[in-house]
């Protein structure tokens, strides 16, 4: 049919063939572009940090006492239970006090004798004055009244000693615990025979609460820590110190750092410090060894990211990756000081607002296009 301008279809169906060629000449249609990967990001922020150490260390008693006798004789009677808590001045065994008491009884008699002896020095001296007054003795009778006068008052004094050593040692015989705690086992019974301040303690007395915990910590970093603190970068920070016990939980008492040598071991190049833990229950042992976390500075305007976040290069360099303002992957590189619980304490390459990347690190690179999602990551002190 000839093509003219009343019947245009076949000029149309022309063309649209012409399209279809074209189109097939082509190849196939372009895929729309991939949409931006997902990642899982935090803000960084800073904070006052406390600065903590995990360290080991061992328990040992407040104080210890062992008892023994100070005077000889023969045991009588024992006045305690074994493993019971005594308090200071109580009696815990009585040795036969008989011989003691005659003791007592004669330095009494003896004090009295030298007693009378004085009054009669003194008046034989007075009657003396009085006849040397009248010229009937001689300056050496007078003389020989005088000293027999303070002979009699040194006997005095001397019987008054031997009459308070004997009360001593009569006290001695009822064996007192000299500090309040835990009494051990007894190592004698009665009928047995004890002698002044022998060797083998009578029995042991623990005070357990609270109780001293003994921890070592590098000398090194108690230096670095101290130089910190000299420069203002670190503030001092209650010296609290919280135990963990050896299936992982943690001590219900919180407990506090008394004092640290003022030197170092040369074998191990380590400070001993010791701290107090309450033990009202008596859980904590001597000789238990245990974990303490003790604070030891508050670090201003501090930088804690998750570990998951911070990875180590070839180096061993600490590195990270972050969301930048064009949502691209950027990485960086970390200075780390510590951690803190689950967390790194970051000193340089992380800024307050950086958005660092937790979870999907491992599918991202630098340059790439993401989409960053907040995420809540519950930290571990």
């Amino acid at each position: 049919m000839p093509v003219n301008a009343k019947n245009p279809l076949p000029a149309c169906l022309a063309g649209a063939a012409l399209l279809a060629l074209s189109l097939g000449g082509c190849g196939k249609a372009a895929p729309p572009p991939a949409a931006a990967r997902e990642v899982g990001i935090v803000t960084v922020a800073e904070g006052d940090v406390t600065l903590t150490t995990d360290l080991s260390g061992r328990t040992t008693p407040y104080a210890v006492a062992e008892v023994r006798p100070q005077v000889s004789g023969l045991i009588l009677q024992r006045l305690f239970k074994e493993g019971t808590t005594v308090k200071a001045g109580q009696a815990l065994y009585q040795i036969d006090p008989a011989p003691y008491q005659a003791a007592r009884d004669q330095a009494a008699a003896q004090l009295a004798s030298s007693q009378a002896t004085l009054v009669s020095a003194k008046a034989k001296a007075e009657r003396y004055e009085r006849l040397f007054q009248s010229q009937a003795i001689s300056n050496q009778d007078m003389d020989d009244a005088h000293a027999s006068a303070l002979q009699a008052e040194a006997g005095v004094q001397q019987a008054a000693a031997t009459l308070k050593t004997a009360d001593i040692n009569l006290g001695y015989t009822r064996i007192k615990a000299p500090i309040t705690g835990t009494a051990g086992r007894s190592s004698v019974t009665p009928g047995a025979l004890i002698t002044t301040n022998q060797a083998d303690p009578l029995t042991t007395i623990w005070r357990l609460d609270p109780i001293y915990v003994d921890i070592t910590e590098s000398a090194t970093r108690i230096m670095q820590l101290r130089q910190a603190m000299a420069t203002g970068s670190v503030q001092a920070a209650a010296a609290d110190a919280t135990v963990t016990l050896d299936d992982g939980t943690q001590y219900a008492h919180v407990g506090r750092v008394e004092f640290s040598e003022t030197a170092v071991d040369p074998a191990t190049g380590s400070v001993t410090i010791r701290a107090t833990i309450p033990n009202p229950d008596g859980l904590l042992l001597p000789g238990t060894f245990v974990r303490v976390k003790l604070a030891q500075g508050l670090k201003p305007g501090g930088i804690l990211v998750p570990q998951q976040g911070v990875s180590r290069d070839a180096t061993g360099a600490a590195t990270a990756l972050v969301v930048n303002s064009e949502d691209k992957v950027e990485p960086r590189k970390l200075v780390t000081d510590r951690t803190v619980g689950d967390q790194w304490l970051v000193v340089s390459g992380l800024a307050a607002g950086d958005r660092l990347i937790v979870e999907g690190t491992d599918r991202v690179k630098p340059g790439q296009a993401v989409k960053p999602v907040p995420v809540t990551l519950s930290a571990q002190k």
